[in-house]
């Protein structure tokens, strides 16, 4: 049975061909991070003052030694943008698994309770959606100190409204159906109704969401890194990367390029894999 759901999956995300590209590009993307100090060139900390804003390897003196060129002191790019898709997707896990955890819990509860508790949780989140996403994450983190990791738990809170609003949703459509009513006749308890009952017939449009969000926490994380707010220097992440290359764009193209280069491509495939995981779980969109 398993397998034939797979199967089924399977063909249905593959008729998106921008999806099967995406996945195939992010999974690239993963085995650079897991495997990046076998990768890596360089270490992404060793500063050499000789080669200090090397061009390329393809432009008038640049070198093999450091393909994509060197930073402002002397840093290889291609090991800092290697090492950067480590903390990217670890950003990205981190900030999904706390956004839909607390996320799902709080909507689950608003869907299947209603009443004052769902007009206390909604209004709640409807507050933190009025504010624009990165201010809320710049005033967080000026109250939590600059750093990844307060960085992270700001955009964790600012992306959770959106999974409780989604789980919510899905129960209040799932809950006054005729499987979650014979099971409250059957004597199935609040907690079964909620985690064993409704919660698993919820999971479509949650995955989807998840999967958009984690885009979104690379893209949110890489700005709070620019502004300074987010993973500090001498980190190799690629929000810092293009702070610490503002003064030299017009100088040294390649220190601010590469990093937005590997910012677009890897949101862009996760973006499509999103698309593709919306055709595959809906049943609406599968002729």
């Amino acid at each position: 049975m398993r397998l034939a759901m797979l199967r089924e999956f399977w063909f249905y995300f593959s008729q998106n061909k921008g999806a099967v590209l995406g996945l195939y590009v992010f999974v690239t993307i993963v085995f650079i991070a897991v495997f990046a100090p076998l990768i890596a060139p360089h270490s992404p900390s060793l500063q050499n003052r000789g080669f200090l804003l090397l061009p390329p390897f393809w432009m008038e003196g640049g070198t093999l030694t450091y393909p994509l060129g060197t930073d402002a002191v002397g840093r290889d790019i291609l090991s800092r943008l290697i090492y950067g898709a480590r903390f990217s997707l670890f950003i990205g896990v981190v900030v999904v698994a706390i956004s839909v955890s607390v996320g799902v819990m709080v909507g689950l509860v608003a869907g299947f309770f209603r009443g004052w508790v769902d007009t206390a949780i909604m209004r709640v989140m409807d507050v933190i959606l009025a504010f624009p996403s990165l201010l809320l994450a710049l005033v967080l983190v000026a109250i939590l100190g600059p750093g990844l990791m307060n960085a992270m738990i700001a955009i964790a809170l600012i992306l959770q409204p959106h999974f409780v609003r989604l789980t919510r949703a899905s129960v209040l459509a799932e809950r006054e159906r005729e499987y979650v009513i014979s099971a409250r006749v059957a004597g199935a308890g609040v907690f079964r109704l909620m985690f064993v009952t409704i919660l698993p017939n919820c999971l479509g449009p949650l995955i989807v969401q998840a999967t958009l969000s984690f885009s979104n926490a690379i893209l949110d994380a890489a700005a709070l890194g620019f502004l300074g707010m987010g993973a500090q220097p001498p980190t190799p992440e690629w929000g810092t990367m293009l702070a610490e290359a503002r003064e030299f764009i017009l100088r040294a193209w390649w220190v601010v390029t590469f990093p937005g280069l590997a910012i677009l491509i890897t949101v862009l495939a996760i973006n499509l894999m999103g698309d593709g995981l919306r055709d595959a779980l809906d049943p609406k969109l599968k002729s």
